[in-house]
């Protein structure tokens, strides 16, 4: 990955994926304008790479973003690098192009270019993005992530998605689709938690080994939404070191954490609607952390995990209770 040139990584499919992505996920409070306003400000300031999904319920208005930067000039489409997921209750194959196919119409796009399964574990199909019985509990189903990975095949064979990935995959689970019988594609990558607090050097050097890309989310630490994250779990941003490093390069704690990860080799998604943020987290190909830096953040990894997802540990496909 050379970052002083190109921004871009090349993936196992030949496909270029920009080395730093916006993210576009919010908590259900936040008003779904926001994600409208904030890509534009994202693709203005440079971004060319933006992740979003069908369970983030935004993608019409991503979408209107995308074709408005593309129609006032901005950006051509082939410039523009955009992912989508197959979420969880469309993970059996029969399911699997109509969760790309409802993002592509909200989206007023015809193909993606990049799909991944969201996670390896199957919910409920239905109308409901999480399925829940009497008690309250989702209602999660077995799923062989094996058939949902030869159905994403397919999408790509019909023209829908340029690329196909997974996320939240540990490595037995990269290893099940590496080597089922009559695989066609490899995944290009897998998206994952990844930051200083759990920098998950051992599923990276699996993912490098294998010609796959890691792309790391909750990068900046995380969202404080409570349907997901524990209130008491640290601030990964008023981590002192981080911020003496900061001040040392002259930067922000959140421009160091993202050089980090991408001097590591690692494709970063950053996720901000604040305007000023948006254009400061852009900001991370104009500097280098020394060896020395990199080591002393390397020791912060304390494998804690914001997005434990502990509904799902019960399922033989939850990917957390492996080391990596």
């Amino acid at each position: 990955m050379d970052l002083k040139h190109s921004y871009s990584v090349k993936l196992n499919d030949g496909n270029l994926m920009p080395v730093l992505g916006f993210g576009t996920f919010a908590s259900e409070e936040v008003p779904k304008s926001k994600a409208f306003e904030a890509t534009k400000v994202a693709i203005d300031v440079g971004f060319r790479h933006i992740d979003a999904a069908y369970f983030y319920q935004n993608e019409e208005e991503v979408g209107q973003a995308l074709r408005d930067k593309i129609t006032d000039g901005t950006v051509k489409r082939e410039d523009l690098f955009y992912t989508t997921k197959i979420w969880a209750t469309f993970l059996r194959p029969e399911l699997v192009r109509q969760c790309l196919e409802r993002s592509l119409k909200k989206l007023g796009l015809d193909y993606v270019d990049l799909c991944i399964i969201h996670v390896p574990f199957a919910m409920k199909p239905g109308e409901e993005l999480l399925p829940n019985d009497a008690s309250g509990k989702i209602i999660l189903e077995t799923v062989d992530i094996r058939d949902t990975w030869e159905a994403l095949e397919k999408c790509k064979d019909s023209g829908l998605t340029k690329s196909i990935g997974v996320s939240n995959f540990n490595h037995k689970q990269l290893e099940l689709i590496l080597n089922k019988p009559g695989l066609k594609y490899k995944p290009t990558c897998n998206q994952v938690e990844c930051h200083p607090y759990l920098n998950q050097s051992k599923l990276l050097e699996f993912c490098k080994s294998k010609d796959i890309v890691l792309v790391a989310y909750s990068a900046l630490g995380s969202h404080r939404d409570p349907n997901w994250i524990d209130s008491d779990s640290p601030y990964l941003l008023e981590e002192p070191i981080l911020k003496t490093i900061a001040k040392k390069h002259n930067r922000t704690p959140g421009q160091v954490a993202l050089r980090y990860l991408l001097q590591r080799g690692v494709v970063v998604l950053a996720k901000s609607f604040n305007e000023k943020r948006i254009k400061e987290n852009f900001q991370v190909f104009d500097f280098e952390l020394t060896p020395e830096d990199m080591k002393v953040i390397d020791s912060l990894n304390k494998n804690f995990r914001y997005s434990k997802m502990s509904f799902a540990v019960d399922h033989p496909f939850y990917p957390f209770l492996e080391e990596y």
